[in-house]
């Protein structure tokens, strides 16, 4: 079943909750320098995905198969914040963790948090959280990076500057990424495959493949697919110029 370069490979991966389907024979390998986006409506089992791939949940049917020894990396989508708990950036950071000064230093330096470590968690603004959050998954120096819509509390701005930083990480580090977003216009000029999930896989390929697809366009529009064919000739009419743009990293 797993393919040859796969960290994670799942197949016929189902899970049913209160005789509701959630998920329904997904299959999916996640390789080497991959960057899969996975997209769909609220409701569609993202979420649930990403728990059954990273072994926080056990799919009723179907199997996960890990590379030996994976370390991945998770950003959540929020994180509940006890205000009358006393806890530092540099703290939340490296609990439970294993580090070392090196490795601490260049992830604060990554994302940009140094003048924030030793600020309480209680007073981060959004963006201030989410850079604090990806530090953390970024810590132990992950060969897969999974980010659950890291950027759905930010403002325009916020998530422009958030996905140029995902994008800038993706390039220089020797890592796989897999993110569920909701910000398609940004995503899909910058991830090299795209997932479309409604509890199965209605389509995946590469952006612009998928964009022209009709179950992606029956999902979310025509406006939206035309959009996307906009962002896609943009970007590659920059020739690569792009802050939104990523290279591939195929070897």
């Amino acid at each position: 079943m797993k393919s040859i370069n796969a960290l994670i490979s799942a197949k016929n991966v189902s899970v049913f909750k209160n005789h509701k389907s959630i998920l329904k024979n997904i299959d999916i390998d996640i390789n080497k320098n991959d960057f899969i986006t996975i997209i769909g409506p609220n409701g569609a089992g993202k979420t649930m995905l990403l728990k059954c791939l990273m072994g926080f949940y056990k799919p009723n049917f179907g199997e996960i198969q890990k590379k030996n020894k994976l370390k991945i990396g998770y950003m959540p989508q929020s994180i509940n914040v006890i205000n009358t708990m006393p806890m530092t950036v540099k703290n939340f950071i490296t609990v439970k963790k294993e580090f070392d000064d090196i490795s601490f230093k260049h992830v604060i330096s990554e994302v940009n948090i140094n003048q924030l470590i030793n600020k309480q968690l209680s007073i981060l603004s959004g963006g201030e959280m989410q850079r604090v959050l990806l530090a953390r998954s970024l810590l132990n120096n992950p060969d897969l990076l999974i980010l659950d819509e890291p950027a759905q509390n930010l403002d325009i701005s916020g998530q422009l500057s958030f996905y140029k930083l995902i994008q800038e990480i993706y390039s220089k580090r020797a890592l796989s990424i897999l993110m569920v977003s909701h910000d398609l216009h940004l995503v899909m000029v910058s991830t090299k495959k795209v997932l479309c999930l409604s509890n199965h896989i209605c389509c995946s390929g590469k952006p612009q493949q998928v964009a022209q697809d009709p179950e992606f366009i029956s999902m979310f529009g025509k406006d939206m697919a035309n959009m996307m064919a906009v962002y896609q000739h943009t970007n590659n009419s920059s020739h690569g110029d792009s802050k939104f743009l990523i290279g591939d990293k195929d070897n």
